[in-house]
This record gives structure tokens, sequence and C-alpha cells, in this order.
């Protein structure tokens, strides 16, 4: 179960921050945020060596007591972090991809839409209501 959705822009502050127990939304914000500096490290490990540049997933960044954390990055460096329920072992990579996936064509639709301004934190109705559907289909 999905229990934690961010999305980071490319000056690492949190544009959008949904958690599912709002009495630990402080903990979320601290796990989103050191697992910015893992991300940072894998972006800069594909550099070095010639890949598809166009894998954007990052995969499970670091695993928890409690939760395992995966990482997303655009090719605009807007970083997706997704936190699971470690307790969750039916939760298979190809679904976290299409988590992803999904996630970030929600956020190019937030991006095309001409009131937004970039830079931004996402108040999307839209944005948010894909994010609730992906926080209850993964429980």
């Amino acid at each position: 179960m999905a229990v934690c959705i961010a999305v980071v822009a490319k000056e690492n502050y949190p544009l959008y921050i949904r958690s599912v127990p709002s009495d630990s939304e402080l903990k979320f914000h601290y796990t989103v945020h050191t697992s910015l500096d893992v991300v940072e490290e894998k972006v800069s490990a594909v550099g070095k060596v010639i890949v598809d540049q166009r894998e954007l997933y990052l995969g499970l960044l670091y695993p928890t007591e409690d939760y395992k954390v995966y990482g997303y990055v655009t090719n605009s460096k807007v970083k997706f972090v997704i936190v699971v329920d470690s307790s969750n072992t039916s939760l298979r990579d190809n679904e976290i991809r299409s988590m992803f996936r999904k996630l970030h064509n929600s956020f190019t639709d937030v991006m095309c839409n001409p009131f937004y301004n970039p830079g931004d934190p996402i108040q999307s109705k839209v944005f948010d209501s894909m994010v609730s559907s992906m926080m209850v289909q993964t429980c």
C-alpha cells in the first residue's frame, strides 16, 4: 500500500506531498527529503555510465523497517517519490513502474494547464484525486 506520494521540484523543494496516515506526515516529509540524496547519487551514476538515457525509473532507493522508498526522475529533473508499506509483499516492480507512469502522465497534464505557474505547489483537484485513487488501489 502506498502511504506517501511526493513530487519534488528540480531545486529539491516539494511541489506536492500526500500521505495516508496524516498523523505521521512529518515523518514522511523527512523520509522523502532523505531519499533525495539517494536520487542524486543514482542520477549522477547513470550519467557516468553510458546507458539508456530514457530510463526514468530509479527503482528501490532504500528500504527501512516499515517502508520501501521508490524513485523516478523526469527529463526536466522533477523527482517523484513513492513510499510503500513494506508489509505489502504482493506489490511488484512493474506495478510500481505503472504507478510512476500514471503519476508522470497526470503531472504532465498539470504542467499543460495554462493557469499553472511552474514551480508553484500543485493544487489541482484532478491530480489530487488521481493520487488518492493510486493510494486506495494499492491497499
